[in-house]
């Protein structure tokens, strides 16, 4: 039978909350409807895939995606999975491999405070860095500053 088309597609994750990751696809173009996906992940080479625990489903029931728990960043790279079954048929597997500090989003700076004085027209903002799991050094962070006049 031919496979082409039945791997996913968009195969997507972002780390959000400093711990907590997502990742989503979709379904492969040529994949029948009745097709479900799995997927599986190590946060290391020497590790053994482990599947996921808490998928994300569509109004069929089909695994689009994988919420994820207590992600470590540190500098490691994880491997996925994604592979397919339905009845009788192989579905095309799909791996990739991601360095987890590239799909963090950075949650917002903290404690964000402005003083403004009338008398010498200045404002002054100040601000702590971001949580984050795996960056130590503040200088590793850049900001952009966005005042509007109202």
């Amino acid at each position: 039978a031919d496979m082409n088309g039945t791997a996913i597609e968009n195969f997507v994750c972002v780390i959000y909350n400093v711990s907590f990751m997502n990742c989503t696809w979709l379904a492969g173009r040529t994949a029948p409807g009745d097709t479900q996906y799995f997927l599986y992940w190590k946060n290391s080479k020497k590790e053994d895939f482990i599947e996921c625990q808490n998928y994300i489903k569509d109004n069929y029931g089909r695994h689009t995606g994988c919420r994820f728990q207590n992600v470590t960043i540190e500098n490691k790279t994880a491997f996925f999975l994604v592979n397919g079954s339905r009845s009788g048929q192989n579905i095309q597997p799909y791996t990739e491999k991601i360095k987890l500090y590239k799909i963090e989003k950075l949650t917002s700076p903290l404690n964000v405070t402005v003083n403004c004085t009338e008398v010498s027209h200045s404002c002054e903002i100040q601000w702590q860095s971001p949580h984050t799991s795996h960056v130590t050094r503040d200088d590793c962070f850049k900001y952009e500053i966005a005042i509007e006049k109202k």
